[in-house]
Parts: C-alpha cells; sequence; structure tokens
C-alpha cells in the first residue's frame, strides 16, 4: 500500500499500464485483466467504468466486449489516471489533515511534505504510459 494512493487508484493504474503494452485498441475484459493482474475483477471493473467516463479507457459493449486505451500511450499521463480515480486533493491539502495548513500556517511535517508532494506530481505529470513501457512489460510478465 501506498501513502498517497488510494488501493482503487493503485489497481487503475495498474490496469491502464497493463492496456498500455497491449497491442492498439485490442479489446480485453475486465476477468482478462484481473487474471493477469491477479486483482479482482469487479475492483477491476468499476475503475475500468471511472476511467472510460473520464476518457482514458474505451469499452465495446456486448459479447465480444470489454475495455482499451482510449487514447495513445504517449498521450496518458499517470497524473490523468490519479485525477481520474484520487482527484488531486493530495496534492493541495494537508498531509495530516490539519485545516488551515499553509506557508503561514505550517502543520509538523508540512515544509517536509510540501518538497516530496511537488515532486511526486512533477513525475506524475511528466511520466507517459509509453515512456514506462518497457518496465512495464518486465513488471508485469514477473506477475
Amino acid at each position: 500500500m501506498t501513502v498517497i494512493f488510494s488501493k482503487k487508484c493503485e489497481l487503475a493504474l495498474q490496469a491502464v499500464l497493463f492496456l498500455s503494452i497491449k497491442k492498439d485498441k485490442t479489446i480485453y475484459t475486465a476477468s482478462d485483466i484481473s487474471k493477469e493482474m491477479k486483482v479482482p475483477k469487479e475492483f477491476v471493473a468499476k475503475m475500468l467504468q471511472i476511467l472510460t467516463e473520464s476518457g482514458i479507457v474505451g469499452s465495446k459493449k456486448g459479447k465480444n466486449g470489454g475495455f482499451y486505451l482510449a487514447k495513445r500511450p504517449s498521450n496518458i499521463k499517470l497524473i490523468d489516471i490519479v485525477e481520474a480515480i484520487d482527484g488531486l486533493a493530495v496534492f493541495n491539502n494537508c498531509v495530516l489533515g490539519f485545516p488551515g495548513c499553509s506557508k503561514e500556517e505550517p502543520c509538523p511535517v508540512h515544509d517536509k511534505w510540501g518538497k516530496l508532494r511537488d515532486e511526486a506530481y512533477k513525475m506524475l505529470s511528466t511520466e507517459t504510459l509509453e515512456q514506462l513501457k518497457e518496465k512495464t512489460v518486465k513488471k508485469i510478465i514477473s506477475l
């Protein structure tokens, strides 16, 4: 489990990374993805539905239906997936949950967390699925 993302977001990131290494516009069912990723099908299906609404993933209904990437991997950044599932509040709110935390009235970890948060946001905003393709293939093969 991570400090920043919900379990839903982790699974959504994994599912989209999975789709990014597959042949363009190839359709995979939630069952296909859940088996390969070794995660619950219902959870994957729900995340893919949310990602479909956000335009990151496309879907085809019917007997031969399923999910595919709606955009090229080079046009999808990790932050797009995070925003669709968890939103961006973690990058704007106090990590300890103190109301009114700011530079003027910082919480005990405001300065240190701020640096980490900014670096994480920067990385997520610049990395595309295409840039992560080689490492993704190696990771998914090892599952």
